[in-house]
């Protein structure tokens, strides 16, 4: 069964997490995906960060799609529009709290649901560069 991407979860409850800690949240954005609304003059090497801290937009949404506000750059009033795959990371100003997200066409395979360790399931592990042969801690909880 494909899911639909955690980014926009991922983004919403990062957000909270920071405000919550009384620090501001910054999103990095790949300026330059199809689709993004951000004022160009603020882009440099094809990303801009955005504080998306209540004091500094209005009418925020991060919806599961895209994340969208009104801001002010340099004086003058903008709406922005970021789709959530354009969202490369959300932070803390403060501390640089937060996560980093991986291109979304780009997401490593998922391992075998069924914890097979046949010595089929484990030679896909060899053909993949990066694979840990490690087990996960990861467990399933019923």
């Amino acid at each position: 069964m494909t899911m639909s991407s955690s980014r926009s979860f991922i983004v919403r409850a990062l957000y909270e997490w920071i405000l919550e800690n009384d620090c501001t949240p910054y999103v990095l954005v790949n300026a330059f995906e199809e689709g993004v609304e951000v004022p160009q003059e603020h882009v440099k090497d094809g990303q801009i960060i955005l504080n998306i801290s209540p004091s500094a937009v209005q009418n925020l949404f991060i919806r599961n799609h895209a994340l969208d506000f009104d801001g002010r750059f340099a004086g003058i009033s903008t709406r922005v529009f970021v789709p959530i795959s354009a969202v490369m990371g959300i932070y803390a100003k403060e501390n640089g709290q937060g996560m980093m997200f991986d291109a979304e066409g780009h997401l490593p395979k998922p391992a075998d649901p069924t914890g097979s360790d046949s010595p089929s399931a484990g030679s896909s592990h060899d053909k993949q560069p990066g694979l840990s042969k490690k087990k996960s801690p990861l467990r399933l909880v019923k």
